[in-house]
Order: C-alpha cells, then structure tokens, then sequence
C-alpha cells in the first residue's frame, strides 16, 4: 500500500508538468511543425487547420497504439522470461480468448474511426466552390514550368488574362532568382476555383504551405477550390516525378489585398496578355485514347 500511494503522489508532478509544457507549445508546435501557420496561429487557408488536425491526431492515436504494444511486449518478455533452475519450455497454452477478442475488435475501430476522419475531411476538403468561386484560375503544368490563366468577366476565358512562365534558372553556385519563378497570385479571403491541367505528361501542383497537392493529368482536368487566408508569398512546386528537369519545376504563391490582385489583372491586359491558352501551346495534337489527327497539310492532301 504504501508503495502504491507513492506511485500516485509521484504522477501527480508528472501529470502537471505535462500539462505545463504542453500549455507552453507555439501553434507551430501544436500542429506537428507543419508549416503553414504563423506565431498567431493563422492558417495559410481555410483548409490548412483540418488538414494538420489530422495528420496530427492520426500520429498521437498510432503513437499511443505503439506505445502500448513496446508495453506489452517488453512486460511479456519480462514477466514470462525463463528463471533460474528452469528447464525445458514454459507452459504452452492454446489460445486465450479475451486477448483474441482485443486484438481484433481493437484494431477494427481503430481502422474503422481513422477511415471516418479521413474521409469527413476529404469530402470537405474536395468540396468545389463551382459558380460560387469568387475568382477563376486555370494553372497548367508543363515540362517544366506553370502557366496561369486568370478568367474574365463571368468567367470568360477568350478575355481571360494570363502568365507563362519558364523553368527556374539557376546561376553557376546553383542559386535561383525567385523573381524569376512563375508567379501565382491571388486575392485573401475570397473563394478560390483553380482547374489544374497538363500540357504534356503527369505533374502535380503542389502549394507547401497549404498542406495540399493534387495531380495534373492529360485530357482530364482537376480541380482545386479553398480560400486563401493569410496575405504573404507562398512556395510552390511540382511534385510528381515528371522528367528531366522536375527539380527546376517550382513557382510562387502571393496572397495579396483584393485591390493588388484587382491591380495585377489589369497589369496583365495591358501588357496584351489577353485570351484563351488552354490548347493554343498543348505538345499533345490529340487526347490520350483518341488516336493520331493529321495536320493541316495532309488533310489538305486528301
């Protein structure tokens, strides 16, 4: 007994040092070093929250469950290890029912609650914003850089206005100008519908702080819908293996003030870059299943 009442006035400093450190954690922290949060806690967007709330919950149940089972395992090796003057093989049983009932009704709701989070959060994380979106973006991977097309009025793309961009370049020690990076820039706090298309082979957009990327395909489109909501440059990249020069495949992310966005669209129409560019610079001639089309000159030969 006495040892007993030890044990419990010993967890009592432990239990409240714990709460006083993790009391003292910074948002970073709290979020598993995830980035996209600030000192404040501010997300990067709408979605950056769940996102991290689940990777990092996800991580502390699998803890505990590891952290049970190295107990297990080493009270087993111990508890049922050979003594002194023993001989032979200890006592063999055949099976022990609740031990079978835990280890397979357990692990089933483990299984079984880690597929309801993902999938609640998933469903409302690709969840479209359709004609709700405030701005209409198309971005369009290609080997290796990122075009952005931004829609007109009503989302009319023949008055869209748009950027192509070029790989990154970097100098003889390997360094990149960021300036010179494609630049994807966006207004804060209004919904986002970014349709994600490919030019040539499989990439993948890839924004870091957003927590979230999504593949780029030939003849099928996705699409992306969150809100930004932080103002402040964000990297980007592609993350899909994509040939040669994928390393060099990266842009930039700027979540601006609506009237710096509104200005930068306007930018654009001046310098002329006015129109539709979703097929005009394709590689591809033809869609994947669709077979070769004849160019002008043999068509006319015929």
């Amino acid at each position: 007994m006495p040892s007993k009442r030890r044990l419990r006035w010993a967890a009592v400093p432990v239990g409240i040092a714990a709460a006083v450190a993790l009391a003292g954690c910074s948002p970073t922290e709290l979020h598993g070093f995830l980035p996209g949060f600030v000192e404040d806690g501010t997300a990067a967007t709408n979605q950056t929250d769940r996102v991290a709330s689940l990777w990092v919950n996800s991580w502390i149940v699998l803890l505990a469950v590891g952290l049970i089972t190295w107990g297990l395992m080493g009270w087993a090796a111990i508890a049922y290890r050979r003594r002194k003057g023993q001989t032979g093989l200890p006592v063999q049983m055949r099976y022990n029912m609740p031990i079978e009932i835990f280890y397979t009704v357990i692990p089933l709701i483990l299984v079984m609650g880690m597929f309801f989070f993902t999938a609640r959060d998933q469903a409302e994380i690709e969840t479209q914003w359709g004609d709700d979106a405030d701005v209409e973006i198309t971005a369009i991977g290609k080997q290796w850089a990122f075009d952005f097309m931004y829609a007109g009025e009503d989302d009319d793309l023949s008055d869209a206005v748009w950027t192509m961009g070029i790989q990154a370049q970097p100098d003889a020690d390997g360094n990149i100008d960021k300036e010179e990076l494609p630049t994807l820039v966006l207004p804060v706090d209004q919904k986002v519908h970014i349709s994600l298309q490919s030019r040539d082979v499989i990439h993948s957009f890839w924004i870091i702080d957003f927590l979230y990327k999504k593949d780029m395909y030939i003849g099928k489109d996705n699409s992306w819908s969150f809100i930004p909501t932080r103002v402040g440059e964000y990297d980007g990249k592609c993350a899909e293996l994509c040939g040669e020069y994928h390393s060099m495949m990266m842009f930039n992310v700027k979540v601006v003030e609506q009237d710096e966005y509104d200005a930068y669209v306007e930018s654009l129409r001046e310098e002329g870059n006015v129109g539709d560019i979703n097929d005009a610079y394709d590689r591809l001639g033809n869609l994947p299943g669709t077979g070769a089309q004849g160019t002008d000159s043999e068509e006319e030969g015929e």
